[in-house]
């Protein structure tokens, strides 16, 4: 081929990728604070084509009022009662049409090249693509980035690991980017059970119907502040009652879709994911009257989850590390197996001291 010709079909493919549709749908709940920054973040994307949707689930501070401002370069959808994530979800994706269509926090934003990157790299048989995050404070310091680099993305047909464990390796919401027909086949998604953690429900049952491909460039910011709904930094016990209520739901969305396409989830995958198994031992241990989980043991629960650590696609000195740590949990008396829970769950829970060892054993393990 001449070299007039590979630039003619270089030209026009990148215009079929320039008429790629893109829908940001941006869902907020009394974060008129960041609101701005996230918005502004949308409306400055290089790709052309895209759409910003920015659903307010019934705020009460000046959010409404920060949304107004826009006028008509963006799309409003103001909820007159409070529904949560999920209903901000459905809310946003009833209203949107781009192809491909990404879900992002207010409280969180993107890099303007963000929508790009994901088009240009994008497959017909993509059904969600993952990026990675800066963590950045409140006031947009960079931290660190999310998910640590030393965890690699899971890519491909996921589904052996979705059906083994209930999980894969994946991210957030505002990491997230979904095509419109693999979203059609699993939305609207159930309002009740998802009130918080809608970006779980999304993340464990796209990829059903189809790929997840991902980048290791960040192509965003992941804000962390006293508000995070995932954080309840003073109250552990309720944050992993909560997600282990959570995983049971998204278990059960899992199974439901699974079903429709004619499979069958074992029972027990949960106890072959480590994530969740770090969740529900700190459950079982800080507030064992309240523990979700009938029967559940500290030694049975750490047992499965050195188990699994040593299965997991990290480096083989992270698995012993995560399989130890278990151990640790399940065998030392209960007051100090918590402190260790708290020191690997919340970070600012930590000595200074072993912040530093953390940090020299995470390059270590990289």
């Amino acid at each position: 081929m001449s070299n007039r010709s590979e630039k003619r079909g270089s030209e026009r493919g990148q215009a079929l990728l320039d008429q790629t549709s893109v829908s940001i749908i941006i869902s907020n709940y009394n974060y008129s604070r960041f609101l701005r920054r996230c918005v502004d973040s949308a409306l400055a994307q290089d790709h052309p084509h895209t759409e910003v949707i920015v659903v307010d689930d019934a705020s009460s501070d000046e959010s409404p009022d920060v949304i107004r401002s826009y006028g008509s370069r963006i799309r409003p959808c103001l909820r007159a009662a409070n529904g949560g994530h999920a209903a901000a979800f459905n809310t946003g994706f009833a209203a949107s049409v781009g192809d491909i269509v990404f879900f992002l926090d207010a409280d969180d934003y993107l890099y303007p090249n963000a929508v790009s990157e994901v088009v240009n790299a994008w497959e017909a048989s993509t059904a969600q693509f993952q990026f990675r995050l800066h963590l950045v404070d409140e006031r947009e310091k960079i931290m660190d980035i999310f998910p640590p680099p030393e965890q690699p993305f899971d890519t491909g047909d996921v589904t052996p690991k979705l059906f083994h464990r209930g999980r894969y390796q994946t991210t957030v919401t505002s990491g997230l980017a979904f095509a419109r027909s693999a979203l059609e086949a699993v939305m609207p998604m159930p309002e009740e059970k998802f009130r918080q953690g809608a970006d779980g429900y999304l993340a464990t049952v796209a990829p059903l119907h189809g790929q997840v491909q991902a980048t290791d460039v960040c192509l965003g910011a992941y804000r962390m502040h006293g508000s995070n709904h995932s954080l309840f930094a003073e109250k552990l016990a309720e944050r992993a009652r909560w997600r282990v209520q959570h995983d049971f739901c998204r278990l059960e969305a899992l199974s439901t879709q699974a079903a429709a396409a004619g499979s069958q989830l074992q029972p027990g995958i949960a106890l072959h994911d480590p994530t969740h198994l770090e969740e529900r031992l700190a459950s079982l241990c800080i507030e064992q009257t309240r523990h979700p989980v009938r029967g559940d043991s500290r030694l049975r629960l750490a047992t499965a989850g050195a188990t699994a650590s040593l299965a997991m696609n990290y480096s083989i000195r992270r698995r012993a590390v995560e399989a130890l740590w278990f151990l640790a949990v399940g065998l030392l008396p209960r007051q100090a197996a918590t402190s260790v829970l708290s020191w690997k769950l919340v970070a600012s829970s930590r000595p200074a001291f072993l912040t530093a060892l953390s940090k020299t054993i995470r390059r270590a393990m990289g």
